[in-house]
């Protein structure tokens, strides 16, 4: 049986944890676990939980949460555990083994660490100590002035052993870890001097000296406008000998070599140009950036981003510099808005924030060639490296959990296995960090949602990043500026210029009105021409009008427009797999009309919903682009998607509930 303060209150056995009951219950406990094996009286447990005056049978209810608190503990087996809460006259007494208590081991652990002495043995025992933390210590009990004066106390002791961590990493010469850990408890208490004054240090001996300095002045500030006061010993101490060894040259020195015995990198900062919060180990987190950029042995100038307009010319690729795009897309052609618009958007530099685009469309458009084109054309701007990942948002089987994809990234940049932390928010954290000096392009295909993304974006002016998605990705554009690029449907001359490529000029230019026919049966979708394409490639004797012909079939046309894994129906199938159940129902009540134009009340009508909740379906169809707006309250749907939703609600009467299919890669596009 296990007791946790280090967060919510909790009592585990096993791998089952016991209910608790109510803030006041979960109290009661907690009052006891920080004295145990002592009696605590009932009068001291009726003021820590009531803040004012407790009304009059608080002596009752404290009696009957010790009662209820006596019978979780048996259910729990507290005998085998040598557990025993018994009453004393008017006091109450938790006997247990004090190991069980995870502030006790907590304490053990870091008096067990010798940071200076012994630094080595240190930072295992320290990083095992202040991982038995959950959250804010002693979640879930009341807000009475006992119990906050007790949660500060422990959350001292945790401050005390990050200071002493960083010392053990400082004396380790891994200074890079020592800033990272010190970092996200100085964000979190900017007045605590010796913590700074660690953090100063650590930044300084990575050669981030300017970025030590900053942060000697920003608190201050902070004295001086909260407190009145001006810094003290530790941290007047920390910044004259920094200014002194500056003066010397040694900042220099510091710069120029890497820090710590594993010859790491000094890393950057994050987007935006500060430190990240971090709760693991990622490598140093900076807000600015001086000297050089490192990666794979080739040393660059850190401030040159890639030019705007620059198709690469940027400069030669740095040795080792990941390159994991697929190969560029086969007879890729037109685009030619968009691919300006994607420059334009990602070789900006004028801001210094890390540039975003997101390029949008629906199902079958081309989104993830558009992207993997631009990326190609302008791969010798980013000569640190290109990576890709498909996030899966629109496939078969779960979308890609962030975790899974920056691990792929941070061993792709050479972060050894060992090194790569477990938890996602510390692993982005890491992630920001080693690129964000770096001339860096990621590309993220294929995204579910805006919350998948974010973790994945890329520290530092110099990175850019491309996103891919059949959802429009809002919350993108007003947290982290990016820039939309929307994809449309060919129309006639490029679709049939695509025909053309596929099959050969002179087999379109034989018939160009069916050409032409077969970009309207197709929508206008490369997906869906590049499927007709390779039904004619199969069939060399027919001509293009007789494929027309046999499309016009409505019960045939999407599985003609499909090619083993790739097709119509399946990328559809992936959208529609995405919505709710009533969403689903308004797509299928949609395909009804016969010319795929209506308002919102007809839509209405048609689905049997009411005005409100029809518009607001309306709106999340039109953000997943399975209705186009095409003006005020004027909705399209495509001849293909309609085909499809009839075709859905045929077969199972309920459109959206099906998750499986022959969708395969053809979910992105």
């Amino acid at each position: 049986m296990d007791f946790s303060l280090l967060g919510p209150i909790a009592v585990t056995t096993g791998s089952a944890e016991l209910s608790l009951g109510p803030a006041k219950r979960r109290s009661v406990l907690a009052l006891l676990l920080l004295q145990p094996n002592t009696t605590v009286p009932l009068e001291q447990l009726i003021d820590s939980l009531w803040e004012d005056e407790p009304p009059e049978h608080a002596r009752t209810v404290v009696q009957g949460h010790v009662s209820r608190l006596r019978a979780t503990l048996a259910e729990g087996g507290e005998e085998a555990y040598g557990i025993e809460l018994a009453t004393h006259g008017s006091a109450y007494l938790l006997r247990l083994p004090e190991e069980l208590i995870d502030a006790h081991r907590f304490g053990e652990l870091v008096t067990l660490a010798r940071p200076e002495a012994a630094p080595a043995d240190a930072v295992p025992l320290l990083r095992e100590a202040l991982g038995l933390w959950r959250g804010p210590a002693l979640t879930g009990t009341v807000t009475s002035p006992p119990f906050a004066a007790a949660a500060h106390a422990l959350e001292e002791r945790r401050l005390t052993a990050v200071e002493a961590l960083g010392r053990a990493y400082g004396a380790l010469g891994e200074h890079e870890q020592a800033a990272a850990i010190l970092y996200s408890a100085a964000v979190n208490h900017p007045l605590r001097e010796g913590l700074i004054a660690g953090l100063m240090r650590a930044l300084f001996r990575t050669g981030r000296q300017s970025d030590a300095l900053e942060w000697f002045h920003r608190t201050r500030r902070l004295l001086n406008e909260e407190l009145g006061v001006d810094p003290g010993e530790r941290l007047r101490g920390a910044y004259e000998e920094i200014l002194r060894a500056e003066a010397a040259g040694q900042g220099r020195k510091a710069a120029a070599k890497p820090s710590g015995a594993s010859g790491r990198e000094p890393a950057g900062g994050p987007r935006g140009g500060g430190a990240p919060p971090v709760t693991g180990e990622p490598q140093l987190p900076v807000q600015g950036g001086t000297g050089t950029a490192t990666h794979g042995g080739a040393a660059a100038p850190a401030n040159t981003g890639p030019r705007a307009g620059a198709t690469g010319a940027s400069g030669p690729a740095r040795a080792g510099a990941p390159r994991l795009l697929p190969r560029p897309p086969a007879r890729f052609l037109g685009r030619e808005h968009q691919l300006s618009s994607l420059t334009e958007a990602l070789t900006n530099r004028t801001t210094g924030e890390s540039p975003l685009a997101v390029v949008a469309g629906p199902a079958g458009v081309g989104k993830t060639a558009c992207a993997v084109q631009w990326a190609h054309l302008h791969s010798g701007a980013f000569p640190d490296g290109q990576l890709f990942a498909d996030l899966r948002g629109f496939g078969e089987g779960d979308e890609a959990a962030p975790a899974e994809i920056l691990r792929d990234f941070l061993l792709a940049l050479g972060t050894p296995a060992e090194r790569v932390p477990g938890s996602a928010q510390a692993a982005s954290a890491l992630f920001r960090s080693l690129v964000a000096e770096r001339r860096l392009l990621v590309v993220l295909d294929n995204a579910r949602s805006s919350a998948q993304v974010r973790p994945l974006l890329p520290g530092g002016p110099h990175c850019a990043t491309v996103v891919t998605s059949r959802s429009r990705l809002d919350g993108l554009v007003a947290t982290d500026c990016a820039r939309p690029v929307g994809l449309q449907a060919l129309g006639h001359e490029e679709g049939a210029a695509l025909l053309g490529a596929m099959l050969g000029p002179e087999r379109v230019a034989e018939d160009p009105a069916a050409a032409r026919e077969l970009v309207d049966l197709c929508d206008g979708l490369p997906l869906a021409l590049r499927a007709a394409a390779a039904q004619l490639t199969a069939r060399p004797r027919w001509r293009l009008a007789r494929l027309a012909a046999a499309l016009h079939d409505e019960r045939r046309r999407l599985a003609l427009l499909s090619a083993e894994d790739t097709g119509v129906a399946a990328a559809l199938r992936m959208s529609v797999a995405r919505l709710s159940a009533d969403d689903a129902r308004l797509l299928s009540a949609l395909a009804t009309t016969s010319d795929g134009r209506l308002n919102a009340s007809a839509a209405a009508a048609l689905a049997g919903y009411d005005q409100e909740r029809t518009q607001d379906a309306l709106d999340r169809l039109a953000e997943m682009h399975l209705v186009d707006e095409e003006a005020t309250d004027v909705y399209t749907i495509s001849t293909l998607t309609q085909l499809f939703a009839r075709d859905e609600h045929g077969e199972s009467g309920e459109a959206g509930r099906r998750s499986t299919g022959d969708g395969g890669s053809a979910g992105r596009g």
